[in-house]
């Protein structure tokens, strides 16, 4: 039996970095797991949360075939160069640049920074708290 991987992200501002990877994706949020009606009962159930414990946002591929992203506000910043990045993948059909790049301009858009780009092959960015990614077919 294959199990199941969720990609957890540490970061500054979980509803806001959810935003932009369900642009980046197509992801939409999770509801809280039942019988919950919301996450803030789900957390509730957990007991007293420690003093320094920020919010969190959960997102999961409509599809059910990507892994589900968790974003966890914590108090310390990001002080390296991530270990294990996410490839968006726009797909191989016909001619994959031009979409490479129209997925580049969307997420520049709402915040993310171009960080080198392999002409005609992939484009290295950073998302809005500076993890990096790669958009390619």
């Amino acid at each position: 039996m294959a199990l199941r991987v969720d990609l957890t992200f540490d970061c500054v501002r979980a509803a806001e970095l959810a935003e932009f990877w369900k642009v980046a994706l197509g992801y939409v949020d999770e509801p809280p797991p039942a019988p919950f009606t919301t996450r803030a009962e789900w957390a509730a159930s957990f007991g007293e949360p420690a003093e320094d414990e920020g919010d969190g946002a959960w997102l999961h591929d409509p599809d059910g075939v990507g892994p589900r992203l968790v974003f966890l506000e914590v108090p310390e910043p990001k002080v390296a160069k991530n270990r294990l990045h996410i490839d968006v993948r726009v797909g191989k059909d016909g001619e994959p640049w031009p979409r490479i790049q129209a997925k580049v301009e969307q997420l520049r858009a709402i915040g993310g920074r171009v960080r080198a780009v392999f002409d005609g092959h992939h484009v290295v960015m950073t998302d809005p708290e500076g993890n990096e990614f790669c958009v390619a077919a």
